[in-house]
């Protein structure tokens, strides 16, 4: 069974070596999550612990999943820091390791991302990824919508330009998605 929590800064610190290890073997497998391949382990740790702060301060949020007590994926959610946009924030760093996938992990956490921002009433939400990638069969089936791709947006993990779609997701507050028999 899997389990979805949030992590709060702290324990952002004290996971940054699991969270690490699991973006460099989602990196290795050709995730374009951001990081080019070889991905250095003490870089990524490092890159989990800057996120601490933000954490801490609340204008970022993790998920981890938890599977047989092994770490299976993660997801963030980074709120928009403008005025003008404090209805809304950005999916990030949907990662699944690469043994967990098809299991419902990721759909999981998109989920708890999603209930937790209508809980807070921001009513939109945003993200981009690799155009053809599984993780954007799993953005379609969920329900998002694309609102357009651009070319050569961003290499993936082996340096090669792909281009990018960009999603959004309009929610509403008073219909946060229930929670799933894997949380």
């Amino acid at each position: 069974m899997t389990e979805i929590v949030p992590v709060s800064g702290p324990e952002l610190i004290t996971y940054a070596d699991e969270l690490a290890a699991l973006l460099i073997e989602a990196v290795e497998d050709g995730a374009s999550v951001g990081f080019l391949a070889p991905l250095d382990r003490a870089a990524a740790a490092i890159w989990w612990r800057e996120r601490a702060a933000a954490v801490e301060a609340g204008s970022h949020q993790v998920w981890i999943a938890r599977d047989d007590e092994r770490l299976a994926g993660t997801i963030g959610l980074v709120k928009a820091a403008l005025p003008n946009a404090r209805h809304r924030a950005e999916v990030a760093k949907l990662v699944v390791r690469p043994s967990a996938r098809n299991r419902g992990v990721g759909r999981a956490l998109l989920a708890a991302v999603e209930r937790s921002a209508a809980a807070e009433g921001l009513t939109l939400l945003v993200l981009d990824t690799e155009t053809g990638s599984d993780a954007e069969r799993l953005y379609r089936s969920a329900g998002w919508t694309p609102c357009g791709s651009v070319p050569d947006y961003a290499s993936d993990p082996f340096g090669t330009l792909r281009a990018t779609t960009f999603y959004y997701r309009a929610l509403d507050p008073r219909e946060a998605p229930a929670q799933g028999p894997s949380q």
